[in-house]
């Protein structure tokens, strides 16, 4: 009771902070931010690129249709989307929820915020504050502007930043090169290893499907060609037969005139052109009776010769 009651005598100290006018006015984070800017920037123009390039190649492949086989045009569309889905993972890995763009922006907000954390730390201890509140986070409709202490905040922010400013032109050029925001925060570190080894287990993943799909193509191209060269070797092969053929007809024909020139000499009356063809046609169609017969025979004696191990086999 006593400490409430003195608590009410003196009254409630009130002061508030406002967050992003510290972050606008503390140079490092405003030039790591547009460093990370540029980044983001650079990945979004790839991806566009990316983008339009697909989309040329699938309204290529539409004008291109009418001169494609359903097989090529199918593998041609599985690469696109294979191509594009590609496309997309790199899209959620640079802005997804969990992307490159929004772990980096942590990385610049959390040393800051732990910088203005300990800054109010030190003020409420100094000044007894009892409640500190941040207009940045809404929620405050009026508040006057001489419980700010922002500019207090900031300049405790400066004082650090300067004890802790890079001493050479050399680490200042170096980190100013480097690529990635540097990790401060263990914890944060911590997960993007995790994320890191996530991501590089998805892409080695993504490029084990990628080297199947583009084998299993690869053997479906080689199987067309061995059947596009089976068939060109099939009508190659009539080719020649029907040349052999009337190559052996045209053959025959001049034995036949050199069989009519020779009687003309001879002087036997020559026969027509028309006679001596039908006399070789009646030629071969006796010689085929005559097989017909032959294997008939053969087929009768075989059949006698049943018949006749059949009776023996009864009388027995």
């Amino acid at each position: 009771m006593l400490s409430l009651s003195l608590h009410a005598q003196r009254g409630v100290r009130i002061a508030y902070i406002d967050t992003e006018y510290i972050l606008e006015n503390v140079p490092e984070y405003q030039e790591a931010m547009a460093q990370l800017d540029q980044k983001a920037q650079k990945w979004n123009n790839k991806i566009q690129t990316e983008l339009s390039a697909v989309e040329q190649k699938r309204n290529d492949l539409s004008n291109e249709k009418a001169l494609l086989t359903k097989e090529l045009i199918d593998e041609r569309e599985e690469d696109l989307a294979f191509e594009e889905t590609e496309i997309l993972d790199y899209q959620q890995k640079r802005f997804g929820p969990n992307g490159d763009l929004m772990i980096q922006k942590k990385q610049l907000m959390q040393p800051i915020q732990d910088q203005i954390f300990a800054a109010v730390q030190t003020i409420v201890a100094s000044r007894k504050y009892d409640l500190v509140l941040d207009k940045s986070e809404g929620g405050i409709l009026y508040v006057s502007n001489k419980l700010d202490i922002s500019d207090q905040i900031l300049k405790s922010i400066t004082r650090a930043s300067k004890r802790k400013q890079v001493q050479s032109k050399a680490e200042r050029k170096a980190a100013k090169a480097e690529d990635v925001v540097p990790e401060i925060n263990v914890e944060l570190e911590e997960r993007q290893k995790a994320l890191d080894e996530k991501n590089a287990i998805k892409e080695s993943a993504i490029e084990k499907a990628r080297q199947e799909k583009l084998a299993a193509r690869e053997a479906k191209v080689k199987e067309a060609e061995a059947r596009r060269q089976k068939v060109l070797d099939d009508r190659a092969k009539a080719k020649q037969e029907k040349l052999d053929a009337r190559s052996k007809e045209t053959q025959q024909e001049e034995d036949v005139s050199k069989t009519a020139e020779a009687k003309e000499e001879e002087g036997e009356q020559p026969k027509t052109r028309a006679q001596l063809i039908e006399e070789n046609r009646q030629k071969k169609l006796a010689e085929r009776e005559a097989r017909k017969k032959a294997l008939e025979d053969k087929k009768n004696k075989i059949l006698e010769d049943r018949q006749k191990a059949k009776d023996s086999l009864n009388n027995n």
